[in-house]
């Protein structure tokens, strides 16, 4: 919602990473574990090749909204205190809201894109495009 409506990204200072699916992967995924049958059985994490920080989600969201994005780099350690007061008066931001925003997330699909012997279709750039895309329709 603040990118859509051109306000900045308060929490630029915080470094995360985040792993993404796109459902074309998905969908390519699924289908090679049907048809193929050299594929052992087993578990696996399926996702986008690469992950993305929440920083790098919000330029993506910013280019497909065609808006131009703005990401303040205030203090970690103002965010938090902000954050904490957040915990005690109805302000957006709290501690939790804070940690889900700004952890890191990371999967790795090795193990299935090397059973299947093929590059996933989708980076996980384009993926999100194609998502953010359908939300405008």
């Amino acid at each position: 919602k603040l990118v859509a409506k051109g306000l900045p990204w308060p929490l630029g200072a915080f470094e995360n990473q985040r792993s993404f699916l796109s459902i074309e992967n998905l969908c390519f995924v699924i289908k090679e574990l049907l048809e193929n049958e050299a594929i052992p059985s087993g578990v696996y994490n399926v996702a986008d090749d690469a992950s993305l920080s929440t920083n790098e989600l919000i330029q993506l969201l910013g280019e497909s909204l065609g808006k131009s994005v703005s990401i303040w780099n205030w203090s970690q350690n103002v965010i938090s205190s902000l954050a904490k007061i957040g915990d005690v008066l109805p302000l957006p931001l709290n501690s939790e809201r804070l940690q889900k925003l700004t952890e890191s997330y990371v999967v790795s699909n090795q193990k299935i894109v090397q059973a299947i012997g093929k590059p996933l279709p989708k980076s996980s750039a384009d993926g999100l495009r194609l998502t953010f895309k359908s939300f405008r329709k």
